[in-house]
């Protein structure tokens, strides 16, 4: 980690979680807030999660991590499926921050977040975008420009991959 650095991570959780789950291995949360703050220097995590009720101790979890968690109000629909899009959080937290941070590490694969990493790019506020499956990411965020801020999950499988052990939790 670089001295004095004080760089923020925006966390699209949905995003990150099924990216993860479609490489066939599941994140260790913990692990992966660690991994921020050492490879880049982040000292700040939010993590945008929708709120679902019964998952209380999750979101515990989460927290002892180190996260802070942004929540929305999650919609659950007639065929069972919920939906909590933390799209707009992520950009409004990002711009409240923007003045508490050196640069941003942007966690996401979705195109929604270009104009918010073109901004920062811009700006000179960009750190990283990591995208967590370099299979399965917008055409947007493969612009010319910000592909030299493009970091992968696809490797990281070793280091950052939960391991259940007994009376352990996902996010140990």
């Amino acid at each position: 980690m670089e001295k004095g650095t004080n760089n923020y991570a925006f966390v699209d959780s949905q995003n990150l979680n099924l990216g993860i789950r479609s490489l066939g291995w599941k994140l260790n949360f913990s692990r992966f807030k660690v991994y921020l703050k050492e490879k880049y220097g982040v000292t700040k995590a939010f993590l945008f999660i929708g709120y679902v009720e019964g998952n209380s101790d999750m979101y515990a979890r989460l927290q002892e991590a180190g996260f802070i968690c942004i929540f929305k109000p999650t919609l659950k629909y007639k065929d069972g499926t919920t939906k909590g899009n933390c799209d707009a959080e992520l950009v409004l937290q990002a711009m409240i921050e923007y003045q508490n941070y050196d640069k941003a590490v942007i966690v996401t694969g979705d195109g929604d977040f270009y104009c918010l990493v073109q901004y920062l790019h811009k700006n000179d506020k960009l750190k990283a975008v990591i995208v967590p499956n370099k299979l399965r990411f917008s055409a947007l965020l493969k612009v010319d420009y910000i592909q030299p801020y493009l970091r992968f999950m696809n490797d990281l499988k070793k280091k950052l991959e939960y391991k259940k052990r007994p009376h352990e939790d996902e996010t140990s």
